[in-house]
């Protein structure tokens, strides 16, 4: 339906989905910090450091992941509610 409903919707999303996006990003991350140090260790290893094993490497990289991608999904999801609550449709 050109011009309806489900497009302002998508109009209405699109500028949103990024911001979203970048705040995910933010939060994962704090989030993440805090599951690290709860766990009893220092910082994250970066995949870069020549010092860390790779065991130490993917060991942080896993629950990383797990929590950028929770996170991510959980905002995208609370967007696309958002957008529906105000044009009546889903923006998907």
């Amino acid at each position: 339906m050109p011009g309806g409903a489900d497009e302002t919707s998508k109009i209405v999303y699109k500028p949103v989905g990024p911001a979203l996006g970048a705040v995910s990003g933010v939060a994962a991350g704090g989030l993440f910090k805090q599951v690290w140090k709860q766990l009893g260790h220092d910082d994250a290893p970066d995949a870069t450091d020549e010092e860390r094993t790779w065991r130490e490497v993917i060991r942080a990289a896993v629950p990383q992941g797990a929590i950028f991608a929770g996170a991510e999904a959980a905002v995208d999801r609370g967007g696309a509610a958002a957008a529906r609550r105000l044009t009546g449709t889903w923006p998907g």
